[in-house]
């Protein structure tokens, strides 16, 4: 019960000092005066200003209010490390119960770094889940906080703590722990493919270790080298980027007897591969409508570097003129295909022939090209299937298909075979997938006898039209059609030529996107996709390596023609190996080396500044191995009382209470009021008539 003595005035207060002020002053005037009577007058006054001013005694019934606790709990990834995650368990249902003991708390128990996006988990952000608890409370009713953490927490204030209550801090974690990890120093994000890529990178020991020590560098899974580093020291590396397109460097140390853990003895760098421009040969015989469609195209290519030849003067042409009035130039065969054919990624022949232009011993070079990596493109014309066709030198070993004589004049769609609809050449190609293809028709047709390698599309009679093989290390392709340019011309509505082109291209020159088996795998936030380009029916399920070393099996959908795909939610932040098949790729999920990996030994320094500066203390709760624990003590404290001792900790009270109910009693009303009125006016009168 809470007494206390309030005025409910029966009349207005400008009204009430309009009748008392008067009253008042007389009063005082006989007083000055020493007028008989005046100290009874004073005492009617009173009683008659009491009666107005109406005094009730209040009796309020109120309900104390608790002081609300933060518990913040480290639930992030490095809190999985040795016995720390017992511990913080341990600690947790020890300080609540500790807490319960005393009615005047109410608890508040916040994870921080258990889920959310992988942005959210690349540091412990405990002072925001901290603030995030107490954002509904007021600053007077706020116990204090404990935090059950490792120390390694990265969003300290730089200042005072919003926090206007103790802040204490229990460590989990063994005092005096061990660890090494390496990280890169400076990682480049871009470098040329084949090219060298400086880095440079270091090895650090938590105990002030020094020597040297062996570091593994891996590029794209595949081990590359290895370093002898000295600890503590910037060391400099150097790495071929090998293809275009994402690459992962990692650099990775061996686990040391007694090391805390091995979960940042791994580091990567994403490095985005460039290719320089591709160089690409194109030789033009045979003069035609669709003479410059590749030209066009290839020069459009801001990626390519594109030289051309066209062969408009054979050498048994013999009209008379003089050479030094001819304003043609002489064709560098030698130059070209002896002294830098290996500096070209692409050889195109575009409706050309054998007329002793090139002498028949550089087709052996042209072959020799091929198998030892290179590309070659036989864009055919009917020249294809006469008696100097190129079919007919010793180029005929890299050649997919020999002529069988036959040139087929006859309209046709050009339409992909079943190969061809699962291929990456021309899976997709716009218009294709209707019967007949949106698109124009072609009208010419070369006949080859017994292609070799992949028909990806088909022309008049279902014959091939585009063949793709593999020689060697090499790849050959052959367009067996002229008609292109129709495509390019705009005829009957045109066709995908650029996109089909480009592609052939593309693939002759092993760019990785358009590999016929090929498993990508990319990371989203923390969700692991997995992509996987085949030819066959069902490539079956992939398999999963974690980054703490756990397996998973994912199952593979049929997302379109040749394309499988699946995905999986992960928990964990690092580089996560997959495997389909014969073929592995290498995916980092979450930000690459987050601060969360990077010191993983426990501490007190980190927020013994934020903890002392609120009263509040940082302390050990380890009491060996396993999940045993010391807590300390809970003892409520009033505001401004010291917060912390050797084997408690304080929690501050409050004062703040909800009104339930209020009774009301007049102390000047009824019969009484009315009596000591006329008590004193009475007696008033009674002076004054004597």
């Amino acid at each position: 019960m809470n007494w206390s003595v309030a005025l409910d005035p029966l009349l207005s207060w400008p009204l009430l000092a309009a009748i008392l002020a008067p009253l008042a002053l007389i009063a005082g005037a006989g007083l000055w005066f020493r007028q008989r009577g005046a100290y009874l007058r004073l005492a009617a006054l009173a009683a008659f200003a009491l009666a107005l001013l109406n005094p009730v005694l209040l009796d309020e019934e109120r309900e104390a209010l608790k002081s609300v606790v933060a518990v913040v709990v480290d639930r992030s990834q490095s809190q999985d490390i040795g016995d720390r995650k017992a511990q913080t368990d341990a600690a947790l249902a020890g300080l609540k119960e500790r807490i319960a003991r005393f009615k005047q708390f109410d608890v508040r128990v916040v994870e921080a770094g258990k889920s959310g996006a992988a942005e959210e988990r690349t540091e412990t952000r405990l002072f925001s889940a901290l603030n995030g608890a107490l954002r509904d409370v007021p600053p007077s009713r706020v116990a204090g906080a404990v935090m059950i953490t490792d120390g390694e927490v990265h969003d300290v204030p730089a200042g005072r703590s919003e926090l206007n209550a103790p802040l204490h801090a229990l460590i989990t974690g063994q005092e005096g722990e061990k660890d090494r990890r390496v990280r890169f120093d400076k990682a480049p994000r871009f470098g040329l493919v084949g090219k060298p890529l400086d880095m440079t990178y270091r090895v650090i020991a938590t105990d002030g270790q020094t020597g040297p020590v062996e570091v593994r560098v891996s590029v794209n899974g595949q081990q590359v080298a290895v370093e002898r580093a000295f600890i503590g020291q910037e060391m400099p590396l150097q790495v071929t980027i090998p293809t275009a397109g994402r690459n992962i460097v990692e650099l990775a140390i061996p686990k040391e007897d007694g090391e805390l853990t091995d979960v940042n003895n791994r580091t990567i760098a994403l490095v985005d591969g460039i290719r320089e421009n591709l160089r690409v040969l194109l030789v033009s015989g045979e003069p035609h409508a669709g003479e410059r469609t590749w030209r066009n195209l290839l020069k459009s290519d801001a990626s390519v570097d594109l030289v051309h030849f066209t062969i408009l003067r054979p050498p048994e042409k013999q009209d008379g003129t003089p050479i030094n009035e001819l304003s043609l130039i002489a064709f560098p065969v030698r130059e070209l295909f002896v002294e830098k054919i290996n500096e070209f990624d692409l050889i195109i022949f575009d409706r050309y022939q054998h007329r002793d232009v090139l002498p028949t011993l550089y087709y052996d070079y042209i072959t020799e090209y091929v198998e030892k990596g290179g590309a070659l493109l036989i864009a055919a014309g009917p020249e294809y299937g006469g008696q100097a066709s190129i079919a007919r030198t010793p180029l005929m070993g890299a050649l997919p298909g020999m002529p069988t004589g036959e040139v087929i004049d006859k309209s046709f769609y050009p339409r992909l075979t079943d190969l061809g609809q699962r291929h990456p050449v021309t899976r997709g190609l716009e218009g294709s997938e209707l019967n007949p293809p949106r698109w124009g028709r072609w009208f010419r047709t070369i006949g080859i006898d017994r292609p070799e390698g992949e028909v990806v599309m088909k022309g008049a009679d279902d014959r091939p039209l585009l063949v793709l093989d593999r020689k060697g290390e090499g790849r050959v392709g052959m367009l067996l059609s002229d008609q292109g340019w129709l495509w390019a011309r705009g005829f009957e509505g045109g066709g995908p030529y650029v996109q089909l082109y480009r592609r052939i291209a593309h693939w002759l020159m092993k760019e990785p996107e358009l590999e016929e088996e090929r498993l990508t795998t990319e990371g989203r936030g923390m969700t692991l996709e997995v992509r996987r380009q085949t030819m066959s029916e069902d490539p079956g399920s992939a398999r999963i390596i974690t980054p703490s070393g756990k397996a998973l099996t994912i199952k593979l959908q049929k997302s379109e023609p040749g394309i499988f795909s699946g995905s999986v939610e992960v928990s964990e932040i690092g580089l996560y190996q997959v495997a389909s098949g014969d073929l592995t790729a290498l995916a980092h999920v979450g930000p690459v080396n987050a601060p969360e990996f990077g010191d993983v030994v426990s501490t007190e320094n980190i927020l013994k500044p934020a903890a002392e500066a609120t009263g509040g203390s940082v302390r050990r709760v380890a009491a060996g191995t396993g999940g045993d624990v010391t807590l300390p003590s809970i003892v409520p404290i009033r505001d401004q009382a010291e917060a912390a001792g050797r084997d408690w900790i304080g929690l501050r009270t409050t004062n703040d209470s909800v009104l339930k109910a209020v009774s009301r009693v007049p102390l000047f009303g009824g019969f009484l009021g009315l009596g000591l009125l006329l008590l004193a006016m009475g007696s008033m009168w009674y002076r004054e008539g004597r």
